[in-house]
């Protein structure tokens, strides 16, 4: 189930995604993250799904891929579901069962609240699949560029984001190894209730724990050993450019902005 998890993936590849300026993709996720809280109907959703299909078509990344990224939060999504279309108040009741009552605004809320945590999950897995994490810096450096002159420390920031996310997968890695060497020696993950589950992740914690801070350290090493001073004085092999093509996906993800504002208040 850990290695499921996509998040903090780099798929490599050459396609017309892969391509794309960093900075282009960091700004459509931020924007794509935002209008997903606009929609308000089952045609902006179905935007939303026409969008995303485009973008992993083109993006090569396997659709199988994408879903697996999707599996370790089926409780969630699930959860979530569940949770809205019982506590959303509603005038048109479905059916009543004791203290649950089910509405239909409370299952299309219901409804709406997965599909947005899927688009939500599907979309930022995207830009991490499509974009190295040394792209990943240099395209949220330069986006936070203007924050200089408040002598906020940009570069620091954005190799601290991007060493974050780029540990994801290292992190759910080791646990997974660990797990399976407690389960060897006799440790149950798996059965009993939820606090019983829960107290026997105490021992799989501390060496995660452990584990987490040698890696850093010995990271840290390494940079400093490579005189690694941070953004002073830097230079980059790859200078970030616009092309054609980056002008393309801002236009067609300005067209599915305009088709959601206009959908959900017209």
């Amino acid at each position: 189930m850990l290695r499921d998890i996509t998040i903090g993936q780099f798929f490599p590849g050459q396609s017309s995604i892969h391509r794309l300026d960093p900075r282009v993709k960091i700004v459509i996720t931020f924007v794509f993250i935002v209008i997903i809280f606009f929609v308000k109907s089952f045609i902006g959703y179905a935007m939303i799904l026409a969008y995303m299909s485009l973008a992993v078509a083109l993006s090569g990344v396997p659709v199988r891929y994408m879903l697996k990224g999707l599996k370790p939060l089926l409780f969630i999504i699930a959860l979530t579901f569940f949770i809205n279309i019982f506590f959303t108040s509603g005038e048109r009741v479905i059916f009543k069962f004791w203290f649950l009552t089910l509405t239909r605004e409370g299952l299309l809320q219901g409804i709406f609240m997965a599909l947005r945590l899927i688009f939500l999950v599907a979309g930022t897995s995207l830009l991490t699949l499509t974009t190295s994490p040394i792209a990943l810096t240099d395209g949220i450096e330069h986006l936070l560029q203007p924050l200089k002159v408040l002598r906020f420390p940009v570069h620091e920031l954005a190799m601290m984001m991007t060493i974050a996310l780029r540990f994801i997968p290292t992190l759910l890695e080791e646990t997974d190894k660990i797990m399976k060497a407690q389960m060897a020696r006799g440790a149950d993950f798996e059965s009993g209730n939820l606090f019983q589950r829960a107290r026997a992740l105490v021992p799989l914690l501390v060496p995660l724990f452990i584990s987490a801070f040698r890696r850093a350290d010995e990271l840290a090493m390494a940079m400093e050993s490579r005189c690694y001073r941070g953004g002073e004085n830097r230079t980059r092999m790859k200078t970030l450019k616009t092309a054609g093509r980056d002008y393309i996906a801002l236009a067609v993800s300005a067209l599915l902005v305009l088709g959601i504002l206009l959908n959900s208040y017209l």
